[in-house]
């Protein structure tokens, strides 16, 4: 390990091997740090925090302070973050809250500078989320997703897997898997085209995908009777079904489309 002469870390805190803390780091009682994690100058890590191996933490980051919630009085609750996580400058992710409430952080995810996890948020794996975005608690991002710069997403908001929602976006319902949002509120411009084809998406699967967007989104019918015509005209593949399980759950309700403006 490389320690810092003027990090303060507890003797209760769990570091694993060959962690670099930078100076002026505080690491607090009840974090557990796994191996080969790298963390940056002035940063505090605290709470009931577990971060896993090979991350890398960059100044200033402020982790597992307690939750952003007036409801909070002090419950043991929990933030959980995966391995080979990139947590840049400023960026602040809080833990659940309520008791044995928890935030879990997946894994290969990259947060740019002064992004923001609430309380109770769940970010899968492979995401981005640029600079300035913002979750509110209770938020779900599933995996792959993309997240703009400046970006703030309404609380028990769901961003689906492979989606993408352009910088300085509200969003305030939820973003369906596979698509492009953007606006103020976002929007559905389309599906992710670049995203399915970088992740090896077949022809035949974007095909359904493509029919399955125009039924739900610029057909003009309700969710559903949208969701009874797809049901009936579209074979359902592994990617419709998941697209159709998603809108069916949707308490929120789904973002709209751009061409019905």
């Amino acid at each position: 390990m490389q320690i810092h002469p003027s990090a303060i870390i507890s003797k209760k805190a769990k570091l694993g091997r060959d962690v670099r803390v930078g100076p002026h780091t505080v690491i607090g009682d009840n974090v557990s740090i796994g191996n080969g994690v790298r963390v940056g100058a002035s940063c505090v890590i605290e709470g009931n925090t577990t971060i896993g191996k090979d991350c890398r933490i960059f100044t200033g980051a402020v982790i597992g302070s307690q939750p952003q919630d007036l409801k909070y009085k002090g419950e043991k609750s929990y933030l959980e973050i995966g391995d080979n996580n990139i947590i840049r400058e400023y960026c602040t992710f809080n833990p659940g809250t309520g008791e044995g409430g928890k935030t879990v952080v997946g894994d290969n995810n990259l947060f740019m500078a002064y992004s923001h996890i609430a309380h109770d948020c769940i970010v899968g794996n492979n995401c981005v989320i640029a600079n300035n975005g913002t979750l509110a608690g209770f938020v779900t991002i599933e995996d792959k997703a993309v997240i703009g710069g400046l970006v703030a997403i309404h609380q028990f908001v769901r961003v689906g897997i492979l989606s993408i929602v352009g910088g300085c976006s509200k969003v305030v319902q939820d973003i369906p898997p596979y698509s492009t949002c953007d606006g103020h509120p976002a929007r559905v411009y389309g599906l992710n085209l670049v995203g399915l084809r970088r992740n090896g998406f077949t022809k035949e699967a974007i095909e359904g995908l493509e029919r399955v967007f125009k039924i739900l989104f610029n057909s003009g019918l309700t969710r559903k009777h949208a969701l009874e015509k797809i049901k009936k005209e579209i074979q359902p593949g592994q990617e419709v079904t998941y697209l159709i399980n998603f809108v069916e759950s949707s308490k929120r309700g789904l973002s709209r489309s751009c061409h019905l403006e």
